[in-house]
């Protein structure tokens, strides 16, 4: 999601990549599952997904669950998310939640709507959330033992950690 939406990470503005192939590519390749080549048309739709997925963190940091679930409700029906055991070769039997169509676009939107769906419909809804860093609007989700994080990365921790440094100093 934060590799292909815009807004801003850090403190700066953040444009939606150009060449959203590359961006997806490099994403897939960052968690460990290297993509040779993604269509123009599968990036695009992936993009685009994640802007609809953008919406649940946002209204989840808002307290606003109905929209949230609203919004993974669509999603589920767009992705036709299911449950399904599937075993690659040499591999054990792993949860899937795409549908009949398992390409890259759908196999991957319907898992993280299924993601989501848990997050919302149990008590690790508080688990997502948007960066409270100034000028940064990157989500995550919190996995630290007492839910308590509050920003996207150290870096924007540390940003926002020096400036109320800062302020204390001179204030």
């Amino acid at each position: 999601m934060n590799r292909l939406t815009p807004g801003y990470a850090g403190g700066a503005p953040f444009a939606a990549p150009a060449d959203e192939s590359q961006a997806v590519a490099e994403a897939l390749a960052a968690i460990g599952h290297p993509q040779p080549a993604v269509r123009r048309d599968d990036a695009r739709r992936l993009a685009e997904l994640a802007g609809r997925m953008r919406i649940v963190f946002e209204a989840t940091q808002e307290g606003d669950l109905d929209r949230a679930a609203t919004e993974v409700n669509a999603l589920l029906l767009d992705t036709n998310a299911r449950p399904q055991l599937d075993r690659g070769k040499d591999r054990p039997w792993s949860l899937h939640f795409h549908g009949p169509n398992d390409e890259l676009v759908n196999g991957w939107a319907a898992g993280c709507a299924a993601g989501l769906a848990v997050a919302l419909g149990s008590d690790l809804a508080g688990r997502l959330g948007v960066c409270a860093a100034p000028q940064c609007d990157r989500v995550f989700v919190d996995v630290s033992r007492n839910a308590q994080r509050r920003f996207c990365s150290p870096q924007c921790q540390s940003r926002v950690k020096a400036a109320t440094h800062r302020a204390r100093r001179h204030g």
